[in-house]
């Protein structure tokens, strides 16, 4: 079993709802990223979704977007990313690492160099947004013998076969979009996010989780009472953002944050 795996099980067996907050890796600043990881997971965080910085991110929205082109000021890449979370564990063996990123950087490195390195630093999951998966049997292999989870995503548009094609490629769990556009969006409809879900779990038993557009614990509330786990990514981000001129401000900033949705998540109120 994956980390992945292990945390998703030990989550339904305590009837809790997964934590996944999303930062890209390098932003405001290098060398905020693994203390920041290790923050994140005191204060709640059950999963830790690194965005490797790109220059064409296009499937985030601008709040992402300027963190990508930060990061890239700063020098960030892929070899980086993976070397901060080969130090996060250094202390940290247990907590879940996804990447998200494009094809582009990991294809430039070599899938299987690539995948050998993932593997060695104590990376757990792979979300590649334009890598889809009815072209990514290959690489999926050298992932799956890796213990390497391909996360693909599913929107309100998927149709059953779509479904049915990530549900054959996909381990560890399903990313449900929850709105029709980029990250950062703001309106979500929780019935027609029930109801997909409802639809996504006839086609899979991986653990179901939604982001884009939940920026608060009220709506991460909401989000639990249908998903296995809740993403967030643009509000701390755009957090990040606004109290970039201190690190530890931005530490502070982002755990309290994600204390406030934990408690909210485990109370459901």
């Amino acid at each position: 079993m994956s980390r992945i795996d292990v945390r998703f099980e030990s989550l339904s067996n305590s009837g809790r709802k997964a934590l996944i907050p999303f930062i890209t890796a390098g932003d405001p600043v290098a060398d905020i990223t693994v203390p920041l990881m290790h923050a994140m997971v005191d204060a709640g965080a059950d999963l830790i979704e690194l965005g490797i910085p790109f220059s064409d991110p296009m499937a985030d929205g601008p709040v992402i977007q300027k963190a990508n082109q930060r990061a890239l000021e700063h020098g960030t890449s892929l070899h980086d990313v993976i070397d901060m979370v080969r130090q996060f564990r250094q202390q940290d063996e247990e907590t879940p690492v996804l990447f998200m990123g494009y094809l582009n950087p990991v294809e430039a490195m070599g899938y299987e160099e690539f995948a050998d390195a993932a593997q060695k630093a104590g990376v757990d999951g792979l979300l590649i947004v334009d890598l889809p998966p009815e072209e990514a049997s290959e690489f999926n292999e050298l992932l799956y013998q890796r213990d390497i989870d391909p996360v693909y995503l599913l929107a309100p548009t998927s149709t059953p076969q779509r479904m049915d094609i990530v549900a054959l490629e996909a381990r560890g769990f399903v990313y449900y979009v929850s709105v029709r556009g980029v990250t950062g969006s703001a309106s979500l409809n929780y019935d027609e996010i029930g109801q997909s879900i409802k639809e996504i779990r006839q086609h899979t038993s991986l653990p179901v989780g939604v982001g884009f557009g939940i920026n608060s614990p009220a709506t991460a509330v909401k989000i639990g009472e249908h998903a296995d786990a809740v993403i967030i990514g643009s509000a701390i981000v755009s957090m990040m953002e606004g109290y970039a001129g201190d690190k530890q401000i931005v530490i502070d900033a982002v755990s309290n944050f994600l204390r406030g949705v934990r408690e909210a998540l485990d109370t459901g109120k």
